[in-house]
């Protein structure tokens, strides 16, 4: 009987560290602090085939969007690669804030994000020209500890977050590849 408890705590034990993981990672995600930051960095997302954004990506930029027009940043840096589809998700996101009021030169674009740590290592490339203390990230909810655990990995840690409120059965799949990405990375 012992060695059948033992067992039994030690799985609890293994099953809890995750959970807990994710519990902070949606609790974090969905956390925004209503701070201001020198600029908003908005990660990328698919665009689909016909050149138009994919309902993640448009709310992400809905989000970003939300913060320059509440003056909580002056500037958003849209990063993304280019996708399967054949566009720069950052020349799409550029076009969607141009096309929704936010000037040229508020807005930097960086086409070779093509993954989180491209893009992390891409806008701190981008500091001493941008001259910025501050940065506000934009994604989805499962995807801000990550993000913010590699900007501070890359000794940049004046960093907050905010998400669009939208879900998507595919979040299910997202939130223990981020738990296994957050650990992998």
């Amino acid at each position: 009987m012992p060695r059948r408890k033992a067992l039994i705590l030690g799985l609890l034990l293994a099953l809890s560290w995750p959970a807990a993981h994710l519990a902070y990672t949606v609790a974090d995600g969905l956390h925004d602090a209503g701070e201001s930051a020198d600029a908003a960095v908005v990660l990328g997302s698919r665009v689909n085939p016909d050149g138009t954004l994919s309902a993640r990506l448009e709310q992400r930029l809905r989000c970003g969007l939300g913060l320059y027009r509440a003056h909580r940043v002056p500037k958003i840096i849209v990063s993304g690669g280019l996708g399967r589809e054949g566009y720069f998700e950052g020349d799409k996101m550029r076009d969607y804030l141009r096309q929704h009021g936010v000037p040229a030169t508020a807005i930097i674009t960086d086409n070779h994000g093509d993954n989180t740590l491209a893009t992390v290592r891409n806008v701190l490339r981008m500091r001493d020209s941008l001259r910025f203390n501050k940065l506000l990230i934009v994604s989805q909810y499962f995807h801000l500890t990550r993000t913010k655990k590699l900007f501070r990995q890359h000794h940049f840690s004046a960093i907050s977050s905010d998400s669009p409120r939208y879900f998507e059965l595919r979040d299910v799949y997202a939130l223990p590849r981020e738990f296994i990405a957050y650990y992998a990375e």
